[in-house]
């Protein structure tokens, strides 16, 4: 069996990051761990080929070479992930979908034309899957009924079907699932409340393979919640703590967790010793009746503040999300947000307005109440809220474009940026020295003349970076990083704005409209 795995689009997103990677020779952030892991779990007599949509096409050879399709996607993908049904079925071939947005609309991928829907976690529908194409069955539905696989069974993801070069970052999984309950998140459906993690020996093992394999770069560990179960992960921590000094630091890490990261000191400095540099973590809104409301308990057990600053001074830099649009939020929301990031010094601010994703508790709860407009919640930062907000939708997607722009004006980053590094504690390890290549030379000389000479930043720019050096000195290459990724944000605000207020001119027409519509029915009916 010949197998063509295909990724489809992305859209222009938040973490895009197209300017910066531009600056560095590289295509895409991250790579489809996902259709990796699937190849790895099929029988390993079937041949596999890889095309990731973001760095490349599908040739016309691979249709013909492929007996059959697999595509996996996210609800953001949606649009090329419909297109890359209709190609591959255009081709006379048989295509297998999986993967969250499959598996929360199976009926949009079975209009699309897939054969095979191979729904939920793989470790249990793809050996069903297996055995119906043995059987020969030309379609079929494989789903788990609500059983989660033990990843510990998991094998190590064909990382050798990656176009290594076109990456940013390599990705691996500890666990899945998530201890929480908040209202919108659709990880709790599709990976359940009980973290799952794999043993110590599993993780190394994939990292083993990426260092056998050449990789020398950034490593993302995609779990939902990293810190879902303390006490593995504080054992894989302690184990890759040696490893990582054994091979002299070949990977910085970094990853997602919940903001209760700050209430443990141990996990964090284990974490900076094993060269994690970075930390997401989903603050979502700084109101506590919007967190309370939202079933997000775990960030009112804490001031928010004083977490982000423990975070930030045991030597992690946070990257935060933030949502706009809870129910009962009042007037001024982006605002405070932005006062939020600016007061706590978060350089990345990952902003969105809500959506309600499929089968999450907040969809049912809307459809309940009348409340949903569409089914295309996509959590992409340039979408419209897709329900009736408890307040004027067109109040909230103006206080969003203008908290957006506000967040990534370059001055303003810039000052966010160097309080931050200000704060932030020093590396506790040392990578092997390596010299830096051409692109890296050719990527600072860029950054530098933008923001050091060209801009009207340069003063704050080198009085920044200079104080840095002088005040915080082991975090001063960590810090430049961090300030050219605003070369990608100048240009994605505009983006939100563009996009947004098209959405909102469309939304208010079609308002109009049906006002119109009820008083024409109105004064016929009188």
């Amino acid at each position: 069996m010949k197998v063509l795995l295909v990724y489809p689009l992305f859209p222009k997103t938040f973490w895009s990051y197209e300017k910066i990677l531009a600056l560095v020779d590289r295509q895409v952030l991250l790579p489809p761990l996902g259709l990796v892991t699937v190849a790895a779990i099929l029988p390993q007599e079937w041949e596999f080929k890889l095309v990731d949509r973001n760095i490349r096409t599908v040739s016309e050879a691979e249709w013909e070479w492929a007996d059959l399709v697999i595509i996996s996607a996210m609800i953001v993908q949606k649009s090329d992930f419909i297109a890359q049904i209709k190609a591959a079925k255009k081709h006379g071939k048989k295509v297998a979908v999986g993967g969250p947005y499959p598996t929360s609309l199976p009926e949009e991928a079975q209009a699309a034309g897939a054969d095979y829907l191979i729904l939920d976690e793989g470790e249990i529908t793809l050996p069903m899957f297996v055995e119906a194409v043995k059987n020969g069955a030309e379609n079929g539905t494989f789903h788990a009924n609500g059983e989660k696989p033990d990843v510990t069974s998991t094998p190590i993801p064909r990382f050798d079907l990656l176009e290594f070069d076109a990456y940013d970052s390599m990705s691996v999984q500890f666990s899945r699932g998530c201890p929480f309950q908040c209202e919108f998140c659709d990880i709790i459906v599709l990976y359940g409340r009980k973290p799952r993690t794999k043993t110590p020996k599993q993780l190394l093992a994939e990292l083993d393979y990426l260092y056998e394999l050449g990789w020398r770069r950034g490593v993302f560990m995609v779990d939902d919640n990293f810190i879902g179960n303390k006490r593995n992960v504080k054992l894989l921590l302690k184990e890759l703590k040696v490893w990582q000094a054994e091979h002299g630091y070949p990977f910085r890490f970094n990853t997602e967790a919940s903001i209760d990261l700050a209430q443990d000191p141990e996990l964090m400095e284990l974490m900076v010793q094993c060269y994690f540099d970075a930390v997401f973590l989903g603050i979502e809104t700084p109101d506590e009746a919007s967190l309370s409301l939202t079933k997000k308990f775990q960030n009112t057990r804490n001031p928010l503040t004083e977490s982000v600053e423990k975070i930030i001074q045991a030597g992690l830099r946070p990257m935060a999300g933030f949502i706009i649009g809870f129910d009962g939020e009042k007037a001024g929301a982006g605002q405070r947000i932005v006062e939020f990031a600016e007061q706590t010094g978060i350089p990345t601010v990952v902003f969105a307005m809500l959506q309600a994703l499929p089968n999450t508790a907040l969809w049912h709860r809307l459809e309940k109440e009348g409340r949903l407009r569409n089914q295309d919640g996509n959590i992409n930062q340039t979408t419209l809220m897709n329900f009736i907000p408890t307040r004027p939708l067109e109040d909230i997607a103006r206080e969003y474009v203008e908290a957006f722009w506000d967040l990534y004006e370059a001055e303003q980053f810039l000052d966010r940026n160097y309080r931050c590094f200000l704060m932030l504690g020093a590396p506790q390890v040392k990578a092997k020295f390596k010299m830096p290549s051409w692109l890296d030379l050719r990527a600072l000389l860029i950054v530098v003349w933008r923001q050091g000479i060209k801009r009207k930043t340069r003063w704050k720019f080198w009085h920044h970076l200079f104080s840095i050096i002088k005040r915080n000195p082991g975090v001063w290459e960590h810090y430049l990083t961090v300030c050219a990724h605003n070369e990608h944000f100048l240009e994605y605000r505009q983006i939100v704005r563009d996009e947004i207020e098209r959405q909102l001119s469309e939304f208010l027409a079609e308002e109009k409209k049906l006002l119109s519509a009820t008083a024409k029915k109105t004064a016929l009916a009188s």
